[in-house]
């Protein structure tokens, strides 16, 4: 299926601007964003037995995350700014060494919640990140991306 033409990030000039979305139907979507921080097992050990210097690593990356989605048109040029509806972010703690984060977004509107997953899981494991940088500056935030979108005329998506 072609793409239509009013729905580009270039204006007649050619210059960035943002995709109008105004003749699109309000639809109910919903999309899915993974992620992970992988640490030294010392550092996950403290954050499994609550030790972390900062405080409660998960809850206030849960919370980060969430926040996150909710301002994602405030740190994405060109995204528009949605209503959303629902965003919840869980993080799993991996023995030895991984939190896995999970971001699930919806909403009702003319545009997809993919960059609000996404940005909910970045912000989160930046937030892992912060917390436990004095611990670990080795740590890597890795694997951040869509696994599962529906709603809209692009149908739905289901990473392999």
């Amino acid at each position: 299926m072609g793409r239509e033409p009013s729905l580009t990030h270039f204006d007649a000039t050619g210059a960035a601007a943002m995709v109008d979305v105004s003749d699109k139907a309000p639809t109910l979507r919903i999309a899915t964003a993974r992620g992970r921080v992988v640490m030294l097992p010392a550092t996950f050990a403290l954050v499994e037995a609550g030790r972390a210097g900062k405080g409660d690593v998960l809850g206030v990356a849960r919370l980060a995350g969430i926040m996150g989605a909710k301002r994602t048109a405030d740190l994405i040029p060109l995204c528009h700014p949605l209503a959303l509806s629902k965003v919840t972010v869980d993080l799993t703690l991996v023995a030895p060494d991984t939190v896995e984060i999970e971001a699930l977004v919806k909403t009702t509107g003319p545009t997809g919640v993919e960059m609000e997953a996404l940005t909910a899981v970045s912000i989160a494991a930046l937030t892992v990140y912060d917390m436990l940088k004095a611990a670990d500056r080795a740590m890597r935030i890795e694997d951040i991306r869509v696994v599962q979108k529906s709603g809209g005329r692009s149908g739905d998506f289901h990473a392999p």
